[in-house]
């Protein structure tokens, strides 16, 4: 009897070994598998960008959309290659395709501006709102102004403050003040100072230096100030406070 226990503790204990073997195998295949992309993001956090590059382009090419959104964004910034944006709309295109909506942001961008590719408004319109359609702010923000200004898609101010209000209510400073000026002159929506001077003293909280793109973000700021300046100007004591409140007690959806 003594034997026969013995031999199950034994067996036992080789089985829990062999289990333990096998996790290991397994962790260690997935660990393998994943660390190339930390790596990069590692090495990206940290600045070193041909580091970042060498780690994301296998997985780019074999059909990453991240790795590819992120390598577009390399060539577009010149970071760790020289700036391409050819390279960069090549890129941002394959992993639109698969529906990254980073990518589609970026790639409607490309296309709004002329980089990488030849301007089309008709094809920004159409990425815009694939990513503006699942939420993505800075998409939203994109569409809304090929709206307000008629390229793309037909000229609809009422459409335009629709997708500035969505990117606006999720904090994108931009939004907020074109909102703010679409509502100061009730242009697309009913005209309202309270409301126009809070989106203008949100967007005016946000730093420029906290942005990717500081100098876009300054001018913004700047326009920001100058219409809740022009819009108080209009405006009772007793409106401001309110406005002022309203901005304080706001939170993004």
């Amino acid at each position: 009897m003594k034997q026969r226990t013995k031999t199950v503790f034994v067996g036992g204990i080789l089985a829990l070994v062999l289990l333990g073997v096998v996790f290991g195998i397994l962790f260690f295949r997935y660990d393998f598998a994943v660390s190339p992309f930390k790596a990069g993001a590692d090495a990206y956090s940290r600045g070193d960008f041909e580091e970042a590059m060498q780690q994301w382009r296998p997985l780019a090419e074999k059909g990453d959309a991240t790795a590819q959104t992120d390598i577009g964004t390399m060539y577009s910034l010149g970071q760790g290659v020289p700036q391409g944006y050819a390279q960069a709309a090549m890129w941002y295109q394959k992993a639109a395709d698969q529906g990254n909506t980073d990518a589609q942001t970026d790639l409607g961008l490309m296309y709004e501006r002329g980089r990488g590719v030849v301007t089309d408004d008709v094809q920004a319109a159409m990425w815009y709102q694939k990513a503006a359609d699942k939420g993505i702010a800075q998409a939203q923000v994109g569409l809304g102004k090929l709206y307000a200004e008629g390229h793309g898609v037909p000229l609809d101010h009422t459409q335009a403050a629709f997708w500035y209000q969505k990117a606006a209510e999720q904090g994108e400073a931009a939004a907020q003040y074109d909102l703010g000026l679409l509502t100061a002159n009730g242009t697309g929506v009913p005209q309202d100072y309270v409301i126009a001077h809070m989106w203008f003293n949100l967007a005016a909280s946000h730093s420029p230096a906290k942005s990717p793109y500081p100098t876009e973000a300054t001018e913004h700021h700047d326009l920001a100030v100058k219409g809740r300046d022009e819009v108080a100007a209009r405006m009772t004591p007793a409106q401001i406070a309110e406005a002022q409140r309203m901005a304080r007690e706001w939170k993004p959806k």
